[in-house]
């Protein structure tokens, strides 16, 4: 037995943070990955996809939506197996009778705690959740479900394994040995936005694209394959558009910076990479407008997204820097005197940094005019 194993889709998202065109391509590569995961499972021979829950963002998603996700789900020839989980949870007249009316005879739609024969001898066991938090673990009934001649017994839920701190998308707590306890051949599990193996019979999926600036890795299925008496065959698949790149850069001048420019760039796929970038170090005046500058007006273009942290990369005027500005008359006078106070520190050295700064990116615009 192979399948696809998935899990956070989140169709829908807005990602309300980001300029219009941002926003339309990661929203486009959410419904794209569903193409992705069904071509995948023709490549490796897999017959179904299992999703363990939050396909959609919220429980009330637009009609063009459901209508997308059922459009590209519906020319796969695999069959799809959807669990409601934590964003999107089973209620009756809610979010899945919208779906179920929709929906093409190869997509599955598990909204309640009932076993189901996948292939012969091989049960699906879900565990839909029917509230965004459950007090209970909403495994807790797999161990008497009934399973007819199985010859495998696959569980599928939305939760967490352990407490996954702020990262974490639920708080339903699901038994870590749960697998053992309910006798699974494999768990598959969401909620984890990366791929997660808990023990040989329990993984994570992961989200098949990447929402947020976590983890360097592009969002990713599984391949599982099963056997009777053996652990699982379980393989990552790369499957998302875009990565979300964290990124810590100590730099000291132009030169060091450039050679950290050319490394990133040379190391990624730009328009598809967004970047979180956290400048840090102590520069020249001068050296800290251009590498911003570089950021802003080149840098910046090339990726899909930058977003820049530069509060703790300190610009101090050069001699040279200061010389340069001597020669204007007022605005020498006025960089020696905020220059004074940046050294002897105090409440006003901050505020009399931005406004060397500012003075001397005005100088600049005007010698380059």
């Amino acid at each position: 037995m192979k399948f696809i194993h998935s899990a956070d889709w989140q169709l829908g998202k807005p990602y309300g943070r980001f300029e219009p065109e941002v926003r339309a391509g990661l929203s486009e590569a959410r419904f794209d990955a569903i193409d992705t995961l069904g071509r995948t499972a023709v490549d490796h021979g897999a017959q179904h996809v299992v999703v363990a829950g939050d396909i959609f963002d919220t429980e009330g998603p637009e009609d063009r939506t459901i209508v997308q996700a059922i459009s590209r789900m519906s020319r796969h020839s695999c069959r799809w197996w959807l669990l409601p989980g934590n964003h999107d949870f089973a209620r009756s007249g809610g979010l899945w009778d919208r779906v179920r009316q929709r929906a093409s005879e190869n997509i599955v739609i598990l909204s309640t705690p009932e076993p189901v024969e996948m292939n012969p001898g091989v049960w699906l066991l879900p565990a839909p959740l029917e509230h965004r938090h459950n007090l209970e673990d909403p495994t807790a009934r797999f161990d008497s479900m009934e399973t007819p001649g199985a010859t495998l017994r696959i569980g599928l839920a939305h939760g967490s394994i352990r407490d996954f701190g702020s990262q974490g998308e639920t708080k339903n707590q699901i038994a870590p040995d749960r697998a053992r306890r309910s006798n699974l051949d494999y768990l598959a599990l969401g909620d984890w936005h990366g791929a997660l193996r808990v023990d040989g019979r329990t993984w994570y999926a992961g989200t098949p694209e990447v929402d947020r600036f976590q983890r360097d890795d592009p969002g990713q299925a599984l391949v599982v394959g099963l056997s009777t008496d053996a652990e699982p065959s379980v393989t990552p698949i790369r499957t998302g558009r875009f990565q979300w790149l964290l990124r810590d850069w100590m730099v000291s001048d132009q030169a060091a910076f450039d050679a950290e420019c050319e490394l990133l760039l040379g190391a990624i796929d730009a328009p598809t990479t967004l970047l979180r970038l956290t400048l840090a170090g102590i520069t020249s005046l001068g050296d800290r407008i251009s590498m911003l500058g570089r950021l802003e007006n080149d840098i910046g273009h090339q990726l899909r997204y930058l977003d820049v942290r530069a509060d703790h990369l300190v610009g101090r005027p050069s001699e040279e820097d200061i010389a340069n500005l001597a020669v204007e008359g007022m605005l020498g006078a006025a960089a020696r005197m905020l220059n004074t106070r940046i050294e002897g520190g105090g409440e006003d050295a901050a505020v009399a940094k931005r406004a060397l700064e500012r003075l001397f990116v005005e100088y600049s615009r005007e010698k380059s005019a």
